[in-house]
């Protein structure tokens, strides 16, 4: 019989589990809050110091486009330049990939600091998460030689998503859809290190950030059979929304890839995101995280086809710019065209409770995105803060899966990448 090594046991007993998962959970969310305040400090001269001095707003249509389009030329010369070309093409990766060497990260980190704050419409998950697993394999390696890089990979993990989402729930449910967890032994013994990785990193965070994923909606109150059906409505919609998104990835990735070289490619993404943020605005610019809040509370100064505009511009920003190759993640993003799905169909129908609406909007979306039924279950719920709509979710989430699992994943197929191509013709 074929059996699997176990990761979590390679350090021996549990003491010796516990301080290389207390020290990577503390470490990456200190890299997670670091990549944070210098993406905040460049994003505050960019869209506030910046537009001032030339006596704008960084709300100016022509501002934004101008804007993203040398987002796009400054991050194409990081991916073209920087040694390793910034990492991988994440339209082609799914939220953890494999170890990255160390010479690889500073331009991944840079690439996604130049992101996030030039207000393209992707998170920070995707490269934070490489970025943190690099430094824990090679910090390992260094440290304890004879652990496997799978060790420091799923404590990576676990320490950032629990930074990121604020709890060490969220990193056990999402270690559950990964293969390196699937090992031999009791799921506490598999669970213990990186739940300590994970509770490591979400007290840091709260501690020197005090984060919050949730935005203010009424609680629904006690379910009903009515809620039931409103909601299955409303999470079908948000997925077959999400798919139009889902069938152009592939061809959009491939059509950028046509481009003769790698400036060229970002140029042409930012020279769209630019054109689809001066449509909808500065509220669809950016991870979506401040965002969505700030929907939440002025949902009521936009009409139904206004919410409808800002959904699918949000939808088509995030697929442009994860095609267009720019680095970042597309998890919160998909968050905030949710929640703007739910608020039309509250706009629509008032007598839907808002909390239900938001929730299944956010479930449709982020399980065609991330394909994974626990983490589009965990950010339904902790996005409206009320556990009330849990067991209809969980009901709900059933035919969706159905729609779901017979597509596609939103991931492009894998081609040489143009940005790791001797280029054919002079940037």
């Amino acid at each position: 019989m074929t059996t699997t090594h176990d990761p979590t046991r390679t350090t021996g007993d549990t003491a010796k589990q516990a301080f290389p998962a207390l020290v990577i959970g503390v470490g990456s969310a200190l890299a997670l809050i670091g990549i944070s305040e210098l993406a905040d400090q460049l994003e505050h001269f960019l869209w506030d110091w910046l537009p001032d001095s030339f006596g704008t707003t960084g709300e100016n249509r022509w501002w934004i486009f101008g804007m993203l389009t040398v987002v796009g030329l400054a991050v194409g010369l990081v991916v073209w330049l920087a040694p390793g070309h910034a990492g991988p093409d994440p339209a082609t990766t799914g939220l953890v990939s494999a170890p990255l060497p160390l010479w690889v990260l500073p331009g991944l980190a840079v690439a996604l600091v130049i992101c996030l704050a030039g207000g393209t419409s992707l998170g920070p998950e995707n490269p934070i998460i490489a970025i943190n697993v690099g430094l824990a394999v090679w910090l390992l390696s260094r440290w304890l030689p004879n652990v496997p890089g799978a060790f420091g990979t799923v404590l990576a993990i676990s320490g950032t998503v629990g930074a990121m989402f604020g709890t060490p729930v969220a990193a056990a449910l999402l270690l559950t859809e990964m293969k390196e967890f699937h090992q031999r032994g009791s799921l506490w013994d598999n669970l213990f290190a990186p739940l300590v990785a994970a509770g490591s990193g979400g007290l840091t965070m709260y501690l020197l950030e005090s984060p919050t994923l949730s935005v203010s909606v009424p609680k629904m109150g006690t379910p009903g059979w009515d809620d039931l059906l409103s909601g299955l409505v409303i999470a079908v919609i948000a997925t077959l929304v999400t798919l139009v998104g889902l069938y152009a990835y592939n061809p959009l990735h491939k059509l950028f890839r046509l481009l003769p070289h790698p400036v060229f490619i970002f140029l042409a993404g930012g020279l769209v995101l630019g054109m689809l943020g001066a449509i909808g605005g500065e509220i669809t610019l950016f991870k979506g995280l401040e965002q969505m809040k700030e929907l939440t509370d002025t949902a009521g100064d936009y009409t139904v086809g206004g919410l409808i505009l800002i959904a699918l511009v949000k939808l088509g920003a995030m697929v442009v710019a994860a095609t267009a190759g720019f680095r970042g993640g597309r998890i919160f993003p998909s968050v905030f065209i949710g929640l703007a799905i739910g608020q039309v169909a509250h706009a629509i129908d008032n007598d839907i409770p808002l909390a239900l609406a938001i929730a299944c909007g956010i479930l449709g979306v982020v399980l065609v995105v991330s394909r994974d039924g626990w983490l589009s279950l965990f950010m339904a719920v902790a996005i409206v803060g009320d556990a009330n709509v849990l067991p209809l979710l969980c009901l709900i989430i059933l035919p969706v899966w159905l729609i779901v699992s017979a597509r596609p994943e939103m991931i492009a197929t894998p081609t040489e990448p143009a940005e790791n191509q001797p280029p054919r013709q002079s940037a």
